[in-house]
């Protein structure tokens, strides 16, 4: 069932794709008109076949690399594919298979985890005895690029800064400078590596920063964004501006209100004693 549902999502996906391709050329008039209806073996089932393969195939090519190691044997895969889909008899069991490859997956990520942490630990140990470079109590790492004199903020601050993040090998994952707007946040709101480290600076200073894994995104990363779990990251900030934080003003605290003036009970004039004859 779960293979009929993903091959079913697989041919939406292609024909949704074909639909908004069609869509976009119509509204580029200078486009080249589109090669429609080619019929490329002898009858339209057997092109349609060709077609739907050929785009499945090359949007399961780029979710391959998806894969920790980015490794496999694309012979073999699609030996077991069409094994599979022909209902032929295949090397492994559905189950069998089911289970090697959740094994596989699990320790692939785990192999590969354990490398990024150790290529972020042996960064950092080379790295803390390079010139210039201090290190803090909790591992952060930094480097004053252009220094300068002033207030410091506070975690309860909020500060307007441009930034640029790296990976180690490189690889910018994000920029205020390449977007060309600095960005302001409450200081206490972000990454420990951050909230550390942006109180060291004042108005004006530039620092580069180098951020373990357990002051940066965690064992996890950013899930399904750029960066993996366990990274070791690299940012250059230069602080631009503090707001600085203003206690709430105490809410007026109402007087509490007068009691009622209670009413003296008026005693009834007394009777006047008759007097005896």
């Amino acid at each position: 069932m779960k293979k009929t549902v993903l091959i079913l999502a697989a041919a939406v996906f292609v024909f949704a794709s074909v639909n908004a391709k069609e869509k976009k050329s119509k509204k580029d008039k200078n486009a080249p008109a589109p090669v429609c209806c080619m019929k490329v073996f002898t009858n339209n089932v057997d092109s349609m076949s060709y077609a739907l393969g050929m785009n499945v195939g090359a949007d399961f090519s780029k979710n391959l690399k998806a894969i920790p190691g980015g490794k496999s044997n694309i012979d073999l895969l699609i030996k077991g594919f069409a094994t599979a889909m022909k209902g032929d008899s295949t090397l492994m069991t559905p189950e069998v298979a089911t289970e090697y490859f959740r094994n596989y997956m699990t320790n692939a990520q785990k192999a590969e985890t354990e490398a990024k942490k150790s290529e972020g630990e042996k960064f950092l140990a080379t790295n803390s005895t390079a010139p210039g470079v201090i290190v803090t109590p909790s591992g952060l790492q930094y480097k004053v690029i252009t220094p300068a004199e002033g207030p410091k903020p506070t975690a309860k601050d909020t500060v307007k800064v441009h930034y640029t993040g790296t990976l180690l090998d490189g690889k910018v994952f994000d920029s205020s400078v390449e977007r060309g707007e600095p960005i302001e946040f409450p200081l206490g709101q972000v990454i420990p590596g951050w909230t550390e480290g942006v109180q060291l600076m004042s108005i004006g200073s530039k620092y580069k920063f180098f951020v373990p894994y357990n002051l940066g995104y965690g064992e996890q990363g950013t899930q399904g964004g750029p960066i993996p779990g366990f990274a070791t990251l690299t940012f250059e900030v230069e602080l631009l501006g503090i707001k600085t934080y203003q206690e709430p003003a105490p809410e007026p605290v109402a007087a509490p209100a007068a009691a009622p003036a209670t009413k003296k009970a008026v005693k009834p004039a007394a009777k006047p004693v008759a007097k005896k004859k």
